[in-house]
């Protein structure tokens, strides 16, 4: 079964992730067949839209196959890193796509799967979306351009999806900023056949002015109501001033809060922290994706990352055992190092 269908329907170029079993999970070679397609879709001038769906009831995308870099050598050179720059590569190729795309975030869409429809030119959510970023709880970083989307998020929303991982529904990724128009999951057919009928030069106007034609009114977003804590507290630069103020606030939802932080990789907290920070600051989304390559490449080395994987999908027991097991235990000299760029670019210079 090929893990990537390309269907031409009319104008509209139509990219189906076909891995339902996985959620449409991403390999190395799914992220190979992507670009191979833009190659050519973009070149093709009867292509005048394109749009990314997932096969299945479940979800756009899981993310990456995190079994498959489990498995690989534990080296900052090898096949993750291969696999994590053609990705970040494939990242900003769709940011930067000269044709329009529309990207169907229907369903779970986490990780790897907001790095493919994210940086879309359209962002569609559904009545079905679970838009999270649940990397610090497998030891990693919230990468794919998180530390471009995060930062730019209404004041601290963005940092607090980040750490917590915590799933957004339509309305609430809205907010965030991680969708653009909220339709049904069963509006996808009528989406297929009038994004078909486009004319190949209509450009991103013409597609704005047909979804927003066909938008439906996601209603309130929950965490707006929360926001007001939320940038009280995630305003600190440091993870323990983060869980100190978070012990200071009355409520269900700062204990909720607090507890999901408590599950996490302290690692990955004080790493996604930093590149928070570090991408409010930086100039593109390239700048970004470089800052996650180097925290990759040292997250790569280290324990965490593989013992989240092991506790999430090997042996699923739950019980990951961090190391270091606390914030305090984690220096903040080895947090600077861990992001210091070297030669290993994704965008060399």
């Amino acid at each position: 079964m090929d893990p990537l269908i390309v269907e031409r329907i009319g104008a509209l170029a139509r990219l189906r992730l076909n891995r339902p079993s996985a959620i449409n999970a991403l390999t190395h070679g799914m992220v190979r067949g992507l670009t191979l397609a833009l190659d050519q879709l973009e070149a093709d001038p009867a292509v005048g839209v394109i749009l990314l769906t997932g096969e299945g009831e479940r979800g756009l995308c899981a993310g990456g196959d995190i079994r498959s870099l489990y498995e690989a050598p534990r080296e900052d050179n090898g096949a993750s890193m291969a696999f994590w720059r053609d990705e970040y590569r494939l990242n900003a190729r769709i940011a930067r796509s000269p044709k329009p795309f529309v990207a169907w975030m229907d369903g779970l869409v986490m990780g790897g799967g907001i790095g493919i429809s994210a940086h879309a030119a359209f962002r569609v959510v559904t009545q079905r979306s679970k838009i999270a970023l649940p990397e610090c709880a497998i030891g990693f970083v919230p990468d794919v351009g998180a530390t471009w989307l995060l930062p730019r998020a209404p004041g601290q929303l963005g940092l607090w999806m980040g750490l917590t991982g915590r799933n957004l529904g339509a309305a609430d990724a809205m907010l965030v900023g991680f969708g653009d128009v909220h339709l049904f999951a069963e509006d996808l057919g009528q989406v297929v056949a009038q994004l078909s009928t486009l004319p190949a030069g209509a450009g991103n106007g013409g597609v704005k002015a047909l979804l927003r034609a066909m938008a439906r009114d996601p209603g309130p977003a929950p965490l707006a109501a929360h926001q007001p804590m939320i940038d009280r507290v995630f305003s600190a630069n440091r993870m323990e001033d983060i869980m100190a103020a978070l012990d200071a606030e009355p409520g269900e939802f700062a204990a909720r809060t607090r507890a999901d932080l408590q599950a996490k990789s302290p690692t990955a907290l004080k790493l996604a922290l930093r590149l928070a920070r570090l991408g409010a600051g930086v100039a593109n989304l390239e700048a970004a994706l470089e800052l996650e390559y180097a925290a990759a490449r040292a997250v790569v080395v280290g324990l965490d990352f593989y013992e989240g994987i092991r506790a999430a999908i090997i042996d699923k027991d739950r019980q990951p055992k961090w190391q270091p097991a606390t914030l305090s235990e984690v220096s903040d000299d080895w947090v600077a190092q861990a992001l210091n760029l070297n030669q290993d670019r994704v965008f060399p210079i």
